[in-house]
């Protein structure tokens, strides 16, 4: 059977996939972002001890744009179980090593897709993020990175083992295109966007952050279908089904 939308998405809903959210935390009460959910961990750095802190369990969200990756992700895979992991605080920043650390939890505790709504474009952070990511393909988990905003080398989304997306026009909770043109692998909504926010609310905004997660939902969608996809032939075959490839 040739590979088309209606092989790789039909009457899927991420029902039994694992999706863990890198970001600033998740209101799972919100209501666009209510659906099945898993216990995460919050992550922090102890600058006395020079480590990575971490309290696994519920906790909120310290900002929105977590909250707003996951309602994002519900579109398109409204049965995924989601959880939350926090590696940045309140003003949306946080160091490099509980970004990673982060990552290693989602890889470790189940994890089958990873939605990274951020990046680094720290040079130091290249090592320890290759690894990571190699890390996760070798474990088939697919992780989903948005490009940086503004254009510069950012890890670890610049990665061939990671799929990487920037934004585009339009609205459609399946729309995908593929780019032609390296480093961003794919485009999907994320400009003027209404995005669900803290205090069970919304904003418009735009950026690649909240393209990341359409394909996070696609990606879950589509595992849910075919639970025995590695990384790279997630990647084939959102190529092969992008609105722009079809034919």
């Amino acid at each position: 059977m040739p590979i088309s939308a209606q092989w790789a998405f039909e009457d899927a809903d991420g029902s039994g996939i694992h999706v863990a959210v890198v970001d600033s935390g998740v209101d799972h009460h919100h209501p666009d972002a209510v659906g099945p959910a898993e216990p995460g961990v919050a992550l922090s750095w102890d600058r006395d001890a020079e480590e990575v802190l971490s309290e696994e369990g519920w906790h909120d969200d310290l900002y929105g744009h977590g909250t707003a990756c996951a309602a994002i992700i519900r579109r398109a895979a409204p049965n995924a179980g989601i959880s939350s992991v926090r590696v940045l605080g309140a003003r949306l920043s946080g160091k490099g090593e509980v970004f990673a650390a982060g990552l290693r939890w989602a890889i470790a505790h189940g994890a089958r897709v990873v939605n990274l709504s951020l990046s680094t474009g720290k040079s130091e952070m290249f090592g320890l993020f290759h690894e990571v990511a190699d890390e996760a393909a070798h474990a088939n988990v697919v992780l989903v990175c948005a490009m940086n905003n503004i254009f510069t080398p950012t890890f670890p989304s610049q990665f061939s083992s990671v799929i990487s997306v920037a934004a585009c026009d339009g609205d459609d909770p399946l729309l995908l295109l593929a780019n032609p043109h390296p480093p961003a692998d794919f485009g999907a909504p994320g400009i003027d966007m209404e995005v669900a926010w803290m205090d069970r609310g919304h904003i418009v905004a735009t950026g690649n952050s909240f393209a990341a997660p359409h394909v996070t939902g696609l990606v879950a969608r589509l595992l849910s279908k075919h639970p025995d996809l590695t990384p790279y032939q997630v990647k084939a075959v959102l190529r092969a089904v992008a609105r722009n490839a079809e034919v």
